[in-house]
């Protein structure tokens, strides 16, 4: 959708149909029921229903306000879904559950991640475990043989790099095995796509094609495209994709949420909501359908559409909030498309790709903050890093930074001599522990041994007090936030490599990581009076674990942590194995 588009906002007074035309919302045959009208009707979704319950006989964990671990052999959970006491007296008419002696932690918050495109992945191509080009095109193959009726075949995981391939995928790769229908794979970090011949055709791609501002077409030695496309440049191919309908949309949340209440995540972050996506999000927290709690950042056309009319603290008991805007710096450093301050160290005539000019993202900040949004901002690189921070240096000046705790997402390569600006400027780092041992086999390749020790850099920014809210970036990364904790502690992969950690100097203690994925995720997100911990007059959101994160046992990684059970808003929503 256009940003200069001149179509007033929705209205709350118009009419279904007359909404998600102004929205640009493929509507297909699915019709999207009636918008609820409060807050109250998604009321019923919390709560034990029957009165108070005990969950008893567990190990019980959780932060307090002030950040220290707190145990208890108990929480008593009020009928109205929040924790009414930990270790409290039970009185009559109280329904127990034994927890058998499990663990029980705070539900966790994942502080990024990408709702919808994790949600699509369930019916598209999914090339996250390949290990090599041919693997993926077996793949392809057998994705394509399964579904003959598809018009495009859509996916996304394939990583060069793992790969061992030295260079990116081709059209001509694709072609061998798919050339009669459009193809369009987009890399594990969702900043690169490689298209078929038919997909090219398509899209009218030719070595006439100019790269877009902020984007690049890779080209062979006479200059024609190669079917890779680097960050603003994948529109030309993704543009042409069959619009999805509202029921797709629909089941992408649905299936999204039902995925990660599986692996204890009760909350997200949803790193970039459009406006169909905030339609159905409404929908299936006002219908009391949601067992997740979302917290979702508006795209900038979603913020520039309907902004003024959709801002939230809490809707539907708190499952959803509305109330940050997301943009973009750069790209990812695995496609080469961070914004760097020098050129890469194996690349010498590459610094990456600015998504934005420097003055759009200043305009843009200014005038998110002016609308009382929280402003969240990827930037991977160490120049976009230095550009996010220096937007919102010019912003805090003219207008204060307002109280609304404004982001850095991913933060992930940062000079050191900026690092302390995170804590002067007063801002979260957004940060997704699995990025460093998924990255650790190319990052410093890239970057090279200096640039390096700003990256991935926990530990200098929690020892000057920054608050770092982790998440997983999921799809892009394993969505288990046990798999992170276990990064963040370990600095190591599942296998426990490289033996020591990797740059183990910044790692998490077992505390700051749970306190990275509950409190101060929610704190993130403005939620931590109401989520986070599990202290009286939260919502009881919780997991019980068949492990406990704090006394592994012998032979056994943090990352093995199950989840038997989750319950969001004193209901149990999840049941995964006997206790």
């Amino acid at each position: 959708m256009c940003e200069a588009c001149a179509t007033p906002p929705p209205s709350p007074n118009l009419t279904r149909a007359q909404l998600l035309r102004l929205l640009g919302v493929g509507v297909g045959a699915a019709v999207l029921p009636a918008l609820p009208g409060g807050a109250a009707q998604a009321a019923t979704s919390h709560g034990t229903g029957r009165g108070p319950v005990l969950v008893e006989n567990v190990r019980g964990y959780t932060l307090t306000r002030k950040g220290r671990l707190r145990e208890f052999s108990s929480i008593l959970i009020a009928p109205d879904g929040k924790v009414a006491g930990l270790d409290a007296h039970a009185g009559r008419g109280v329904r127990r559950v034994n927890g058998k002696g499990r663990v029980l932690l705070p539900g966790m918050h994942d502080a990024h991640g990408h709702l919808w495109s994790y949600g699509a992945l369930a019916s598209e191509l999914d090339l996250s475990g390949t290990r090599s080009l041919a693997e993926a095109q077996q793949a392809l193959a057998a994705y394509a043989a399964a579904h003959p009726d598809l018009t495009w075949i859509t996916g996304r995981g394939w990583n060069q790099v793992i790969w061992g391939l030295g260079r990116f995928p081709t059209a001509a790769d694709l072609d061998v095995v798919v050339s009669d229908r459009p193809v369009w794979l987009t890399r594990v970090d969702g900043h690169a796509g490689v298209a078929n011949t038919a997909a090219l055709t398509v899209a009218g791609v030719t070595r006439d094609t100019q790269d877009p501002a902020g984007g690049q077409i890779i080209r062979d030695a006479d200059g024609n495209p190669t079917g890779t496309f680097i960050d603003n440049a994948m529109g030309l191919v993704s543009s042409e994709l069959p619009a999805p309908t509202i029921e797709d949309v629909r089941q992408r949340a649905l299936t999204a949420q039902q995925k990660l209440n599986a692996v204890g995540i009760t909350s997200i972050s949803d790193a970039g909501t459009d406006a169909a996506g905030y339609l159905i999000l409404r929908e299936l927290a006002g219908a009391g359908t949601l067992t997740m709690r979302v917290n979702a950042f508006l795209s900038w056309d979603a913020f520039t559409e309907v902004g003024a009319d959709v801002r939230t603290d809490s809707f539907a008991a708190d499952m959803l909030r509305v109330r940050t805007v997301k943009l973009y710096v750069d790209g990812a450093l695995g496609s080469r498309g961070a914004a760097l301050l020098q050129p890469y160290s194996d690349d010498p005539a590459n610094t990456g790709l600015l998504r934005i000019e420097p003055e759009e993202l200043d305009r843009r900040v200014l005038a998110i903050l002016r609308q009382g949004y929280q402003v969240a901002v990827h930037a991977i690189g160490d120049r976009g890093n230095r550009l996010v921070l220096d937007a919102y240096e010019k912003a805090f000046r003219r207008v204060g930074d307002r109280g609304l705790r404004h982001r850095i997402e991913h933060a992930q390569v940062v000079a050191l001599d900026d690092i302390p600006r995170f804590k002067k400027l007063d801002l979260i780092a957004s940060m997704q522990p699995v990025h460093a041992t998924d990255d650790m086999n190319m990052a410093e390749d890239r970057v090279g041994p200096e640039r390096i020790k700003g990256a991935y850099a926990w530990r200098k920014l929690l020892d000057q007090g920054t608050v770092i809210a982790s998440g997983s970036d999921l799809p892009v990364s394993s969505a288990l936030p046990f798999e992170g904790m276990h990064a963040a502690v370990t600095r190591t992969d599942r296998e426990g490599r490289p033996a020591g950690g990797w740059y183990s100097e910044e790692a998490m203690t077992p505390v700051e990581a749970l306190r990275s994925f509950t409190l101060d995720a929610a704190y993130a997100a403005h939620q931590e009076r109401v989520i986070g911990t599990l202290e009286p007059g939260k919502w009881a959101d919780f997991v019980i674990t068949d492990m406990d994160p704090f006394h592994l046992p012998a032979g056994r990684a943090m990352w093995q942590t199950g989840i038997l059970r989750t319950w969001v808003g004193g209901r149990q929503v999840g049941d995964y194995g006997d206790l």
